[in-house]
C-alpha cells in the first residue's frame, strides 16, 4: 500500500515537470533573409536581428529569433531552403526579408513573385505568420524598379500576410549610414532597421 502514494507523488511531479517545460518552449521567429538580415560586415550582435532578440527579451515576449539569412541569397535559394527550415524550427513567425540580389540581377519579375508566393505559402501551409519585407533597388533600374517593388505588395495581398514596405526606410538616402561598398548598412543603421521590422511584426505577436 505505501508504493501508491510514491507513484502518485512522482506522476504528479512528472506532470508539473511536462507541463513547466511546454510552458517555457519559447517560440521561433524565422528570420529568412540575406546580407541585408545576416549582418554583413558589422559584429552579429550588432545585426537587427540580434536587435530584436534583445527587444524581445526587455518586453518580455517568449519568442527566440532563428537567423537564417545568407549573404548573397535570393529568392530562388529561399524557395529552396524553405522547407528545411520550417522542419528544423517550426517557427511561429517567419520574416521573409528576400529580393534584393534579384532585383540587382534583373531578375524577371514573373520568377521573383512566384519564388516570393511559393516561400510564403509554404510557411502558411505551416501555420507559421509571415511578414514580408519589401525591397527597392536604385531607380536607374528604369521602369524595372517600381515594378520590382510593387511585386512584393502583390505577393503580400493576394497572400494575405503582413508587409513592411521597404527595410531601408530612412537609411537608404543617408550615406553616412552605409559601408565603404555603399550596399550595407553600417552597426548605426541597425536599430533603424528593426524599428521598420517591428511595425509590421508586432501585430503578429499578440
Amino acid at each position: 500500500m505505501p508504493a501508491f502514494p510514491n507513484c502518485r507523488r512522482l506522476l504528479l511531479a512528472g506532470l508539473m515537470l511536462l507541463a513547466s517545460g511546454t510552458a517555457g518552449a519559447a517560440m521561433n521567429i524565422l528570420v529568412f533573409g540575406d546580407s541585408l538580415s545576416a549582418g554583413y560586415g558589422i559584429r552579429q550582435d550588432a545585426a537587427w536581428p540580434a536587435l530584436l532578440s534583445r527587444r524581445l527579451q526587455e518586453k518580455k515576449l517568449d519568442y527566440k529569433v532563428v537567423n537564417l539569412s545568407i549573404s548573397g541569397e535570393t529568392t530562388s535559394g529561399g524557395r529552396a531552403r524553405i522547407d528545411d527550415a520550417l522542419d528544423r524550427h517550426s517557427p511561429r513567425v517567419v520574416i521573409v526579408a528576400l529580393g534584393a540580389n534579384d532585383g540587382l540581377r534583373g531578375l524577371p519579375l514573373a520568377q521573383l513573385r512566384d519564388n516570393l508566393t511559393a516561400i510564403v505559402a509554404k510557411a502558411q501551409q505551416r501555420n507559421a505568420r509571415v511578414l514580408l519585407v519589401g525591397q527597392r533597388i536604385p531607380p536607374n533600374y528604369g521602369s524595372y524598379a517600381a515594378q520590382f517593388h510593387a511585386t512584393f505588395g502583390e505577393v503580400a495581398k493576394a497572400r494575405k500576410t503582413a508587409q513592411v514596405d521597404f527595410l531601408l526606410d530612412g537609411v537608404a538616402t543617408q550615406v553616412q549610414l552605409f559601408q565603404a561598398d555603399n550596399l550595407h548598412p553600417t552597426a548605426e543603421a541597425q536599430p533603424l532597421l528593426l524599428d521598420n521590422i517591428w511595425r509590421g511584426l508586432a501585430p503578429l505577436l499578440k
